[in-house]
């Protein structure tokens, strides 16, 4: 790939501090995590700051962190505080009268509730009265952008722009939520020199997730704008994605059946230890680095499958026995259903960023970082509300652009749950009543994403989108696709079942001693309660199966008209972009 710039400086100084940082770094991950070295690691950082500052010029990149949130207000809080702990621990940019120079925060808010406007409002404003310069995008504002357009335009932008109505504007998805703050980030930056904007979510923060032989541990291990600002600065990089550590950036729809595998194993060895004795739980096995060993169809994406079952590693600290690994293992099954994967949990592999760059193909959505220019890659599809709309919108990028698309080893903590109240905030296509949950809504979504997703990867192959293609081929590929999919989807219908049986069967088993003994009904409950939501939404009766045959012609035609429409999108959006770099 080209550089732009060396990345060196003249400066002795600066240059042996960078030196400096290096073999820190290098000590810092030598056999694993040497804990004991991230305050000098991070102190480093903030004298190579106070040098450069000394310095009198800094022409590095400014960021922008551009976080849409949507009635979570307790995941925005911990993902601000992490912010400012990261720019408090390595510096970047420095500070002036106490704000970071080189670090901003635009709040793009979707969210309906009240309350929880208001409580994202109020947390912008204490984070700009901690440093960080932050900006709250909520739904008066975007009204009013949107009202600087005129009829044709959002009647022409509707498909990535949404058809929310005045009157219900909120939770108009995250898709149309991004492609809305993009209007306003072009109004306000679009063309602003050195500066990079930053896409997370809010359940993010800036840490990365680590094994260690006392347990897992996140740490502020990694400085993201310092490495950020070196690929960006001695790369003509265009758009970078990076990844997630921790829980898994895909939906339970399609981890169902290496979850069942997993649990399975774990009450196979509680019958075996008898639950008695301390516990056996805490032996950490190493993984390969980027199988997606949490994806069901791992195969899609040019990963091997998983093979053998995942072992849970306990997590409880102090003198335990089985037994209690049992009960607290039991009490976070529910959370599978809002995303967590307790057996297949995402670790920092410790490479230098700069060192892993290579070409990507999809755009995690909630951690990529892009110049100004690349205001023009919208969100796709936006208003058909899909899951896998990033992979969709990187496998455009990547038959445009090649390599000034990459991907590094810059991941960020993922936490799909808020401890506190052991499930997401605010998450849509799950429907819960009681103890009852329903992934219906987010199970179409995950199956229709799949189909638009490899639909678009076949079609970029004749030149899509750059040349329109004939609707005929378009739905000859779709058609094809959905096919595919279907047959994929019950293969993996049939194996569920077939694990749901074993679950059944050995939970139930009167000779068990979790069955024999009253000591731990609420653990017991626990686990049926999750057998009968497993078995609710992914056996032989769910619904969700059904839901997505049933809904295929519709499906067909949405596919199909978003597909050919985008090329029309596209223009639409230039020309928005391009005569309306003011709008208010």
């Amino acid at each position: 790939m080209p550089s732009r710039t060396t990345g060196r400086t003249d400066n002795p100084g600066i240059a042996a501090q960078q030196t400096a940082i290096a073999a820190i770094e290098k000590a810092l991950w030598r056999d694993g995590l040497n804990e004991a070295l991230l305050p000098a690691y991070q102190a480093a950082y903030r004298e190579l700051e106070r040098q450069i500052a000394a310095q009198g010029e800094d022409h590095r990149y400014r960021f922008v962190i551009v976080i849409p949130v949507a009635d979570r207000p307790r995941h925005l809080q911990i993902c601000l505080d992490s912010l400012l702990e990261l720019c408090r621990l390595f510096g970047y940019g420095g500070q002036r009268d106490g704000r970071y120079l080189k670090v901003a925060v635009f709040i793009a808010d979707d969210s309906r509730d009240a309350a929880n406007i208001a409580a994202h409002r109020a947390l912008a404003c204490q984070c700009s009265g901690q440093g960080l310069d932050t900006l709250y995008f909520g739904l008066s504002e975007q009204l009013e952008l949107l009202d600087s357009l005129s009829v044709d335009e959002r009647e022409r932008l509707a498909g990535i722009l949404g058809h929310a109505t005045r009157e219900s504007f909120a939770h108009k998805g995250s898709a149309v939520m991004r492609n809305i703050a993009f209007l306003k980030l072009n109004a306000l930056w679009g063309g602003t020199e050195r500066l990079l904007f930053h896409a997370i979510d809010s359940d993010q923060e800036f840490k990365v997730k680590v094994s260690t032989d006392e347990g897992d541990k996140d740490v502020y291990g990694l400085s993201f704008f310092h490495a950020l600002d070196a690929i960006f600065s001695q790369t003509d990089a265009l758009m970078l994605t990076g990844k997630v550590v921790g829980d898994p950036p895909v939906s339970p729809a399609v981890m169902a059946g290496n979850f069942l595998d997993d649990v399975i194993d774990f009450l196979r060895r509680m019958a075996v230890s008898g639950g008695q004795g301390p516990c056996g739980q805490h032996r950490f096995e190493s993984r390969r680095v980027g199988e997606a060993a949490y994806h069901d169809m791992a195969d899609l994406f040019g990963f091997k499958p998983a093979g053998d079952a995942y072992r849970y590693r306990c997590t409880l600290a102090g003198a335990h026995s089985d037994m209690d690994c049992f009960t607290h293992f039991a009490s976070r099954l529910k959370r599978f259903f809002y995303g967590e994967h307790p057996t297949r949990i995402s670790y920092y592999p410790p490479l230098a960023a700069l060192a892993s760059i290579q070409p990507a193909r999809t755009v995690y959505t909630g951690n990529y970082v892009f110049r100004p220019e690349a205001l023009k890659y919208f969100i796709p599809f936006a208003d058909l509300r899909l899951r896998m709309l990033g992979p969709s919108l990187g496998r455009i990028v990547r038959s445009e652009i090649g390599g000034r698309f990459v991907s590094a080893n810059l991941p960020m903590l993922h936490k799909r749950t808020v401890e506190v109240i052991g499930r997401s905030e605010f998450r849509p296509g799950i429907e819960v009543q009681a103890e009852a949950i329903e992934l219906c809504g987010e199970f179409e979504r995950q199956f229709y994403g799949d189909v638009m997703l490899f639909s678009l990867q076949r079609l970029t192959s004749p030149g899509f989108p750059e040349r329109a293609l004939a609707e005929t081929v378009t739905t000859e590929v779709v058609e094809a696709v959905h096919t595919e999919m279907l047959e994929k989807y019950a293969a993996k219908h049939r194996a569920i079942i077939e694990q749901l049986d074993q679950l059944k069967t050995l939970l139930n088993d009167p000779a068990q001693w979790w069955n024999r003994s009253r000591i731990d009904t609420v653990a017991v409950a626990d686990f049926k309660r999750f057998s009968a939501n497993m078995e609710h939404n992914f056996g032989a009766d769910s619904p969700c199966y059904a839901r997505i045959q049933s809904h295929w012609p519709q499906w067909r035609s949405d596919l199909v008209r978003a597909i050919t429409r985008y090329p029309e999108d596209r223009r639409s959006w230039a020309a928005v972009l391009a005569t309306n770099p003011d709008i208010a």
